[in-house]
């Protein structure tokens, strides 16, 4: 492709294609943090359960406190780095949270007491929510347009294939040595393989390199829009003050934050549940890997599929698998057959709503303030969000299994479905004409 003469001189000299549009640099990188970012997510997290509480004689309560305190604290986080994500880019915000990250992992792995424990891992999950979750969501919204989808799903491949990767790097350190060394390895992992990267290759917008979204060249703009009609590069983008004026940003918000509270219930307590019911670690080990593969592999058939279809309707599918998944897992008991087709449902599931999350604030809201939007809807939906490792913790501690938090789990997964069925996009504010930020998707979406 032809850049325009100012990419030339900003593309950074260690990025070798240089004629590739850089956007995807920012997917590949955001692909590779993500990656580096899983141990602070509940897939990974619980494969620690049981071996901390055995060791240390902690309940499943006080050991899912951490994931808790960090979830909320990245929740009300999200408010800050979502203004200076928009302002600034996600750059320095992303290293800094690697460097967290890291250094969290380094402390959980020296931890006696509870509140050590609490603050390191609750630290390094809220650098990881706020700084790494919202700052690559972001970038991926600003570089592309047509082809967030696709970009969406790269970003989120490395999430979830971490999430399935991880614990199987990790079991024979954790089983041959200790859970402390695990750690240890996981935060020198999350050093250099977060902020390394994020330093050198991420950047704010492609405006600040000479070009629009998706790649398209200032001024070649109007010929892609006339060769792909009601496709162009642009979209209206409404402010903070505008969006939460509109019932759809409230009803979206606890759509979000159901699904997401049922979801992380499930990802931080399946392995423990079935260690429970006597399926050996390492089997319950692999169920997790089992479907961090299929939501990884899957991911990419999501990505496109949601740029034909509106994210809503992406995000009521994965609500519908979910509970279905749910459904299966209550039939699994100590059954590994069983358990690994709950473990393909909840990947199906996992893969489409990881690139809805990262979706969703940009495509009914636009780029230019996708960060302020998201960092307000944050806290509001990790409150909700927060409670569901928890209440699950609680409901197995009180009646010995986790039957009753599954059941639950299933009605809210129904409750979130019905949340997106009514969250239908609000029709542009202001004239298409008044503004240089629209976007004729947002014209269609919204009849």
């Amino acid at each position: 492709m032809d850049l325009p003469p100012s990419a030339s001189t900003t593309i950074p000299r260690l990025w070798p294609f240089k004629r590739t549009f850089y956007g995807w640099a920012i997917v590949y990188t955001s692909f590779l943090v993500s990656f580096a970012q899983v141990p602070m997510y509940g897939p990974v997290f619980a494969v620690f359960v049981k071996p901390i509480g055995d060791d240390l004689g902690w309940s499943r309560s006080t050991i899912t406190l951490a994931f808790t305190i960090g979830s909320l604290g990245g929740s009300m986080l999200s408010a800050v780095v979502g203004s200076l994500v928009d302002r600034y880019g996600a750059r320095g915000v992303i290293v800094v949270a690697g460097m967290v990250v890291g250094s969290a992992l380094l402390g959980v792995a020296a931890m006696t007491e509870p509140w050590h424990f609490w603050l390191a891992y609750g630290a390094g999950r809220a650098a990881a929510v706020a700084g790494i979750g919202l700052g690559t969501s972001v970038s991926i919204a600003n570089w592309f347009v047509v082809k967030r989808g696709r970009a969406a799903a790269i970003r989120g491949m490395g999430q979830r294939l971490g999430q399935s990767v991880m614990p199987l790097l990790i079991l024979p350190v954790l089983v041959l040595i200790g859970w402390r060394e695990a750690f240890l390895l996981l935060g020198l992992v999350a050093v250099v393989f977060i902020s390394l990267p994020a330093g050198l290759f991420l950047r704010r917008r492609p405006e600040d390199m000479g070009f629009l979204p998706d790649g398209v060249i200032p001024g070649q703009a109007h010929d892609a829009a006339q060769a792909a009609p009601g496709r162009a590069e642009t979209e209206y983008s409404w402010t903070l003050d505008q969006a939460r004026r509109t019932r759809t940003l409230w009803v979206l918000t606890m759509g979000m934050a159901l699904g997401l509270a049922a979801q992380i219930a499930v990802n931080v307590h399946v392995v423990a549940s079935f260690e429970d019911q006597g399926m050996s670690e390492v089997l319950a080990v692999t169920v997790v890997t089992i479907f961090g593969g299929v939501s990884a592999v899957s991911m990419l058939a999501w990505g496109f599929l949601a740029e034909r279809l509106h994210v809503r309707l992406v995000a009521m599918i994965c609500m519908a698998l979910y509970a279905v998944s749910m459904l299966v897992l209550l039939a699994a008991g100590v059954s590994y057959v069983v358990a690994v087709l709950f473990a393909v449902l909840f990947g199906l599931a996992t893969g489409g709503w990881t690139i809805a999350q990262v979706l969703m604030v940009a495509n009914y809201f636009g780029r230019r303030h996708a960060g302020s939007i998201r960092g307000f809807v944050a806290p509001i939906e990790g409150l909700v969000a927060i409670s569901g490792p928890l209440v699950a913790a609680v409901i197995r501690d009180t009646t010995g299994t986790y039957d009753s938090a599954y059941w639950a789990a299933t009605v809210v997964f129904g409750a979130s479905f019905a949340a997106f069925l009514l969250a239908r996009p609000p029709a542009v504010p202001v004239s298409p004409q008044h503004s240089g930020e629209h976007d004729s998707r947002a014209q269609e979406d919204s009849g």
